[in-house]
């Protein structure tokens, strides 16, 4: 299934399931139904079926007449992974950046107020002009998770979509933790639905893109991945539980803007567009922080 938060008419956000072009309307065949995806994982694989019935009689609405929303518009919480391409690391090494192939995993907070849809606006900070783009692939959590071992870590998986893990990078070398230029308000676009592990295709085999303007910024393979995502899930669920709704966005290939040379950071105006495996697309323009 494809699960999207989406409105109408200006209408509070609700579920919907995607079938091409096509957006079901699952409320109304069964408004019983939760209205919001982390409601609906904590509700279980009988609200998941109950959802997929509604799918197959639901109104189809056209999917360019919607406005889509971030599919998990409240996680607990939203955590991003450093490091984790093996071509990055080469990147950076090649750059003259002191660094060697973490040994351990180096996990970072995205504050939630960060999230925002696959197709809203990404704020210039006042404070910065270091804005920078990272495309990459996100898993959402669907059930408690502690002490999970990597072999079965995927049943805990809801799905999988596209995250920009936007950075401002002066903010982001302020301290060790990179929290704080990782966590601007509007930094966090995810979208645009929620594919479920089903229809998703291998997670370790996902081709990532990024353009900015149509210009192709990053070109990488999950494939290059350092750490399986059933070893990121044991780690993480080792210090403590991963909760329904959970975001881990799993890092980024090579191209970022801040190594090129010289560096080439977003400007109010330009158009960040990132496309993971089959998942689809999202698209985010800068603007003015208000």
């Amino acid at each position: 299934m494809k699960i999207a938060s989406f409105s109408t008419g200006g209408g509070a956000p609700r579920l919907g399931l995607v079938f091409g072009d096509q957006m079901a309307d699952v409320g109304v065949s069964d408004p019983t139904l939760p209205t919001d995806l982390r409601a609906l994982l904590l509700a279980g694989d009988e609200a998941m079926a109950a959802l997929s019935r509604a799918g197959e009689t639901a109104p189809r609405l056209p999917l360019a007449a919607v406005a889509l929303h971030a599919p998990v518009a409240d996680p607990r919480k939203f955590l991003g992974l450093g490091l984790s391409f093996k071509s990055h690391v080469a990147e950076l090494k090649a750059k003259g950046v002191p660094i060697e192939m973490p040994k351990t995993q180096l996990w970072f907070n995205k504050q939630v107020t960060c999230v925002t849809g696959p197709n809203d606006p990404i704020h210039m900070p006042r404070v910065s002009s270091q804005l920078d783009y990272e495309g990459e692939l996100a898993v959402v959590i669907g059930k408690r998770a502690r002490h999970v071992k990597a072999d079965d870590a995927m049943s805990f998986v809801a799905g999988f979509m596209i995250c920009n893990d936007v950075s401002v990078r002066d903010w982001q070398m302020r301290a060790p933790t990179a929290t704080l230029g990782k966590s601007f308000d509007t930094h966090g676009p995810t979208g645009p639905w929620l594919t479920t592990p089903d229809e998703a295709g291998d997670p370790h085999d996902m081709r990532i893109r990024t353009w900015v303007d149509g210009d192709l910024r990053q070109d990488g393979s999950t494939q290059d991945f350092i750490y399986s995502i059933g070893q990121m899930i044991e780690e993480l669920s080792t210090v403590f539980t991963l909760e329904p709704g959970d975001i881990l966005s799993t890092g980024c290939p090579p191209g970022v803007g801040a190594l090129m040379d010289p560096p080439r950071f977003l400007t109010v105006g330009q158009t960040v567009e990132i496309e993971v495996g089959g998942l689809g697309r999202i698209s985010n323009t800068v603007t003015a922080e208000p």
